[in-house]
């Protein structure tokens, strides 16, 4: 697509387009969403749950804005002193939540959970390096980085796994839950029987017309347990593999070499060669790269009137615009010190999109299951159905909360 200024808002300061000068990185970052570098992700190398999902450690697009925007660094900054600090605070954190996971993951700690959110902030340290080594890789030593992107990418994704079951099973149980408690919505298509202010049918013949909805929330009823029972059987599962294979990761000699591997990236960042002396302005092209892929990957989602709520196909172009978010926040803490406010409500719906997208696919894999009962795949099929509308209720959100109206109307 051409330049990003013409979806930009005009109030609004990118990456490349700063209003005042300071230089220098801020403080702490806050809990972040996982990174494999614009990649499919796996199963889950997904963000946390941080930003409104159950179960998270605080909100994963929460940062604060400052009341002005935050600066490109001072003339006479080099990219090394902009990016070195960055990658060596990330890797300082994650070998700091590397000690505390080891120190939690004895049997005397109580449920776990501090080994969770140590696991959390692994994972979040080791997202933003892999995402950092991707947007500015020419930048660093392209092997060196190429190589540690990769295993922090397999890292986080084992990680991963494990909380994204849980976390699964948990939506799919409480939807359930939430159906199985209400009346059925009405088949996609139909209108309702009466019209509003329509005083309650009392005949017999209304009755009788009413009965298949009745019978139809009994069989819900009926299959909301079984199902319930079939998600968690196979939901805990996978997250019992999970959990053993992220145990067998954290012992292996990869994840050791992985660990060495940052324990160096903390004292030294290994530049490409000419890059020492550079200006801070070399890291403002790989930013604006990545800042035109979300703008196009934005673009190119498809149009409302073409949305399908039951087509899973299209479901991959928002996973890669989530992803391409994801990168551009971290392009711009580097660059600006800070990750940008204004997209946290449009992050926060494609977090939301995959979830549902995963859970949907998580309730039509069970519905598949050999020899269940008919009132079992009932209750699967409302269910699956339940989660794609959530999919294209995020859909939604994503559009009215995306701040560059131009790249979400655009087809």
């Amino acid at each position: 697509m051409p330049g990003g200024a013409g979806v930009r808002r005009p109030d609004h300061p990118t990456t490349t387009r700063p209003t005042t000068v300071n230089g220098g990185l801020s403080g702490p970052e806050s809990p972040d969403l996982p990174v494999a570098p614009v990649a499919p992700e796996a199963p889950e190398a997904r963000s946390t749950p941080e930003a409104g999902r159950p179960g998270g450690g605080g909100p994963d697009h929460a940062v604060p804005g400052p009341s002005t925007a935050p600066a490109l660094p001072a003339d006479g900054v080099t990219a090394q002193a902009v990016l070195a600090p960055y990658l060596q605070g990330q890797a300082a954190e994650f070998l700091r939540s590397l000690r505390l996971h080891r120190e939690h993951s004895a049997p005397s700690d109580p449920g776990g959970q501090g080994a969770e959110a140590a696991a959390r902030a692994l994972r979040r340290s080791a997202r933003r390096i892999s995402g950092s080594l991707h947007t500015f890789r020419t930048v660093l030593d392209p092997v060196w980085a190429d190589h540690l992107r990769t295993e922090l990418a397999w890292i986080s994704g084992s990680l991963a796994r494990e909380h994204a079951y849980a976390e699964r099973l948990t939506r799919l149980l409480d939807a359930l839950c939430r159906l199985s408690g209400a009346a059925l919505p009405a088949a996609r298509g139909t209108k309702p029987a009466t019209k509003p202010g329509t005083p309650p049918a009392t005949t017999a013949a209304a009755r009788t017309a009413g009965a298949p909805e009745a019978q139809g929330r009994a069989v819900l009823g009926v299959g909301a347990a079984r199902a319930g029972a079939l998600l968690e059987r196979q939901l805990t599962l996978a997250r019992t593999r999970a959990h053993s294979a992220a145990l067998q990761a954290l012992g292996s000699s990869r994840f050791h070499a992985v660990a060495d591997a940052v324990a160096l990236l903390a004292s030294d960042v290994p530049l490409a060669p000419g890059t020492t002396g550079r200006g801070a302005e070399a890291l403002l092209e790989p930013a604006e790269r990545a800042e035109q892929r979300l703008l196009a990957a934005v673009v190119a989602l498809p149009a409302d009137e073409s949305a399908e709520p039951y087509n899973e196909a299209q479901d991959a172009a928002w996973h890669q615009a989530r992803l391409l978010l994801r990168l551009h926040r971290y392009a711009h803490e580097v660059v600006l010190g800070a990750a940008d406010p204004v997209l946290t409500g449009a992050g926060h719906a494609l977090d939301l999109h995959r979830d549902a997208a995963e859970a949907a696919a998580a309730a039509a894999a069970a519905a598949r299951t050999p020899r269940i009962a008919p009132a079992t795949a009932y209750a699967l099929g409302v269910l699956h159905a339940d989660q794609r509308h959530e999919v294209e209720a995020a859909r939604a959100v994503f559009r009215e909360t995306w701040p560059y109206a131009t790249a979400v109307t655009t087809s």
